[in-house]
């Protein structure tokens, strides 16, 4: 058994995923770029790509490095396809990244793993925002999430609601009083509402190429980022608005 596992979920569930994945970062499609940040973590013991649907398999396949495995659950929602997952590569823990997240951040996920690893009774753990909400909340777009999968196990049996089984950890975060819950705060630097890493919409995609453009491939960590936004004014307040608007929306 596997002490952490990481999993890139990387169900293509809407076209608008199915699209993202596709596009390209350099000479990577953005579901490989991903891939490959996580495989770049130290604390990680293997990394595999989850996938929803059969007919999804083949597309997936093609667009990851060949010897990173993917999970094809049929199940009816994520709750049980993570446990599948892990009942066919069994691990104590894992980290769970989205497969659309271009600045998801080898050096965080690392400090996260090692944060909740020192904390012997920890079922789950990730970053926070200023006002206590999972960092995983924000449009930030960089952050994982670790949990316990023993943690996993206990939410598939009690949550109940849509939204519950949907999306994997919001049951466990959501419930303090049941999992022990770790929160470690995030950068300062990008803990602002100017700051939007996520891709979500189309000006999300060109605001990403042109931070690719400016820091190439091998400076994408989340500090140069950081200090490439602090000082391309124009680009944070687009980055505001279309926060603002998706927050009306």
């Amino acid at each position: 058994m596997l002490k952490t596992l990481g999993i890139v979920q990387a169900c293509f569930t809407s076209q608008h995923f199915r699209s993202i994945a596709c596009r390209r970062i350099g000479a990577q499609s953005l579901l490989e770029w991903v891939v490959r940040r996580v495989t770049d973590c130290t604390r990680l013991d293997g990394v595999i790509v989850i996938a929803c649907k059969r007919q999804e398999h083949r597309c997936i396949r093609e667009l990851i490095p060949s010897d990173v495995p993917v999970f094809v659950g049929d199940q009816p929602d994520a709750l049980h396809r993570f446990t599948k997952a892990l009942e066919e590569y069994p691990a104590e823990s894992v980290v769970r990244v989205r497969g659309d997240n271009p600045f998801i951040d080898p050096g965080l996920i690392d400090r996260l793993v090692t944060s909740a690893q020192s904390q012997p009774n920890c079922d789950y753990a990730s970053y926070c925002l200023q006002d206590g909400r999972p960092a995983i909340l924000s449009p930030v777009g960089i952050y994982a999430e670790w949990f316990r999968t023993s943690a996993l196990r206990r939410s598939v049996r009690s949550a109940k609601t849509p939204a519950d089984r949907e999306h994997v950890t919001r049951y466990i975060y959501s419930h303090p009083e049941k999992f022990h819950v770790r929160l470690i705060p995030a950068p300062p630097q990008l803990d602002r509402d100017d700051v939007r890493l996520t891709v979500d919409m189309e000006e999300d995609w060109d605001n990403t190429l042109a931070i690719y453009d400016a820091l190439g491939p091998e400076s994408m960590d989340w500090q140069r980022i950081a200090g490439l936004l602090d000082q391309q004014p124009a680009l944070r307040q687009r980055m505001a608005a279309l926060n603002r608007t998706c927050v009306k929306g």
